[in-house]
């Protein structure tokens, strides 16, 4: 089950206070535990880092709640929710009882529908008793608890949308099937993500409070207590519980303390001042930012015993609340420059000075129009300035030797070769990698047809999810019933019945809801990286172009792949993935020369979609071809059974004939070849030229062909 008992999650969980390491975690999840109104925590990492199990670890620190005996909504006795489905519940002088129970710890499974998250028509009471009735979901279970997502990353995004309604409003809204329901929903939200197995929208990723990464230890005596102890959990689990049963104990009788004293936490103008002073330093969207710093900075003082925040409160809860809020572009990694955040600590605090002996500081603030305001984010010539392009050009500000900026160089060497010699003007030296142009907001390429596929934004499909748009006989158990269907099919069954005879529903009624909404779609690119790309550095517009349709494909929710042709061969530079992120690094240390394979691409092409269908059938592929159609390397034979090979039956895995292709043509020269339009025409697939991939690119053309008509 989804939500099991507080009690024996407890009994049977790894004890908090027995996990190794991992501070910057535990200090997140025991601020949030002090004050729910941080907004949760977003734990990223990669597998085997103990993410799960801290979390689960967590529910037993959290002090028991009192709740109104049999409400399914946890409703506070002492203030019960007017508007409760349950209610109306007597006042406490009314003589209601109390009951104490311990918080709640109600896991989304992937899976899960959005009938268990939100909750819905219970259909058995409304088919046997004739009533009315609303089955609560999830979000009622973690009501006044702590709702957990495991893999959020990969979480439907229908169930994304509700899941943000709710944590933003506090009230889960039912509005479906007859059913008007509204109830109180507020929790602590935690959420686990390996970011290998691509990343959260934007909209998500702000409503967590904090966000943190999770690495394992590379200290082997740590290493060593962590197996140690696993062991030992894994041999005896109640008296390993036993043995950090006082640390457990004193751990969550600080959280009570902590909350406590939390409402008698100060905030000194000066202090907020600072806040926000670094919030806008390092170019965070809305006031989000400023307000988790904020409360996260009175959890922290009020964690550490302290009735006045300070300087160093302020630096721990920007280092938790920012990194996953600068980010300027889907592909840059979270993360935080901690000198930058020094630096504008040391600004801000010489502008606004915290006295903890005067929580109610009466400095004037900064005058924002002074011109030398090294807090200005406006200012071009603030040396400090954290998005400035101009100081970190490949945004590798505080990246670690040797990982890879957005311009696919390291911090270590150039994306350019450093040998000395005079280059060609126009052409790349064989091998070398370049850097991409701008992305920009590239046109929509879709399969044609009808799918079955996974929830997305690309393609249409039908599926559980979506707008309904009919009814039929159900095709397998289970389904999503259409009430009103079934029951005019009952209703027309039973028309020669009696009147005022209540409609009896029989099997042969029941009718399953058609939906019709969009899926994500495989997008496999076969890249031509010869040398022929290489000549007139068309390279960088073609990794631009590439970049902007991954990133509309980090918007679609569509797994992405990346072959490469050159030299004499093809070979698979990321196999089938939905870390986006990851098919941008490729992409951006993709070099180029040699001679040019085109058959040997499309055959790895024709590879790669065949695996993939055995492995996700229902995933429909798009083919996205990048070459200028020159074929220097292999014969026309070897061509035309890659091209029977993308064009037969079956690999677009709905029984159609042929893959959707979509061939992008990157010749620009005067005297155009036409190499890439006959290739489209083998393959059946679109063709657009490099300028024609922006969104509005045709009506733009058509404007300027309008103008100069115009001159004439």
């Amino acid at each position: 089950m989804a939500t099991t008992d507080s009690a024996r999650q407890a009994d049977r969980a790894y004890p908090f206070a027995g996990i190794v390491g991992m501070a910057d975690l535990k200090l997140a999840l025991l601020l949030n535990a002090v004050s729910p109104a941080i907004g949760g925590v977003l734990v990223r990492g990669e597998k085997g880092t103990a993410k799960s199990t801290m979390v689960r670890g967590l529910a037993a620190l959290l002090p028991p709640v009192r709740v109104v005996p049999g409400c399914p909504y946890s409703c506070d006795p002492a203030a019960p929710d007017p508007g409760c489905p349950a209610g109306p519940h007597d006042r406490p002088d009314g003589g209601r009882a109390a009951q104490e129970r311990p918080v709640t710890l109600a896991e989304l499974p992937v899976g899960a529908t959005e009938d268990r998250l939100a909750g819905s028509l219970d259909i058995e009471r409304v088919l046997t008793a004739g009533t009315t009735a609303f089955q609560p979901g999830l979000l009622a279970a973690a009501h006044r608890g702590v709702l957990y997502v495991d893999e959020v990353n990969l979480l439907h995004d229908h169930l994304v949308d509700l899941l943000l309604d709710a944590a933003a409003l506090g009230v889960n809204y039912v509005e479906r099937e007859g059913v008007s329901v509204r109830h109180a929903s507020r929790f602590l939200l935690v959420g686990t993500m390996n970011p290998e197995e691509g990343e959260l929208r934007p909209q998500l990723l702000d409503r967590f409070g904090l966000t943190v990464q999770a690495t394992a230890s590379q200290d082997p005596a740590e290493r060593a207590e962590v197996v140690r102890r696993r062991l030992a959990f894994e041999a005896g689990p109640a008296a390993f519980v036993a043995r950090f049963s006082a640390d457990t104990a004193a751990l969550a009788g600080q959280v009570a303390a902590a909350r406590d004293r939390l409402p008698h936490v100060s905030l000194p103008d000066a202090a907020l001042r600072q806040i926000c002073s670094v919030c806008g330093a390092f170019g965070v969207d809305g006031m989000r930012a400023d307000l988790v710093t904020a409360r996260t900075a009175i959890a922290l003082a009020a964690w550490a015993g302290r009735d006045v925040v300070t300087e160093e409160d302020i630096r721990t809860a920007a280092r938790l609340a920012l990194p996953h809020r600068r980010r300027r572009d889907p592909f840059d990694a979270p993360g935080l420059d901690e000198q930058a955040l020094d630096e504008a600590l040391r600004e801000a605090a010489a502008q606004n000075p915290v006295d903890p002996s005067d929580p109610e500081d009466p400095e004037d603030p900064e005058d924002p129009e002074d011109p030398e305001d090294p807090e200005d984010p406006e200012d071009p010539e603030d040396p400090e300035d954290p998005e400035d392009p101009q100081d970190d050009p490949g945004g590798r500000r505080g990246l670690p030797d040797g990982v890879a900026g957005s311009d696919g160089a390291t911090s270590t060497d150039s994306a350019t070769p450093s040998s000395p010699g005079p280059r060609l003007p126009g052409k790349v030296p064989s091998g070398a990698p370049v850097s991409p142009t701008a992305p920009f907001r590239a046109r929509l390429l879709t399969v044609p047809g009808v799918g079955e596929g996974a929830p997305g934004r690309r393609s249409a499909a039908r599926g559980p999810f979506g707008r309904t748009v009919g009814a039929r006989l159900p095709e397998s158990r289970p389904f999503a019933l259409h009430l009103p269907a079934t029951v005019r099919a009952a209703a027309l069954r039973g028309s020669e019945a009696a009147a005022g005879r209540r409609v009896l529903v029989a099997p042969a009624d029941l009718r399953e809801a058609v939906r019709e909404g969009r899926e994500g779609n495989l997008v496999l690119f076969a890249v031509d990286a010869s040398g022929s790309m290489a000549a007139r550095q068309r390279m960088r517009a073609v990794k631009g172009a590439v970049l902007s349709l991954l990133l509309d494909a980090y918007q679609r929710r569509d797994k992405v792949g990346l072959v490469t042709f050159r030299g004499t061969g093809a070979e698979v530079a990321l196999p089938p993935t939905s870390s986006v992120e990851a098919a941008a690094r490729r992409l951006t240390s993709l070099a180029t020369g040699g001679r040019t394979p085109l058959a040997a691409g499309l055959a790895q092409a024709a590879r790669v979609l065949a695996t993939e269908r055995l492995r996700d059938p229902r995933r429909r592929p798009l083919l996205v071809v990048v070459t200028d159609g020159r074929a220097t390397s292999g014969s026309d034979a070897d061509l035309a059974r890659a091209v029977t090979q993308l064009t037969g039956p079956g690999l677009n895995g709905t029984g159609r004939a042929g893959t959707a292709c979509v061939v992008v043509d990157c010749e620009t020269s005067a005297v155009r070849l036409g190499l890439s339009g006959r290739l489209a025409a083998l393959l059946g697939a679109s063709c657009y030229r490099l300028d024609e991939l922006e969104a509005g690119a045709g009506l733009a053309a058509m404007a300027r062909q309008l103008t100069r008509g115009r001159a004439a």
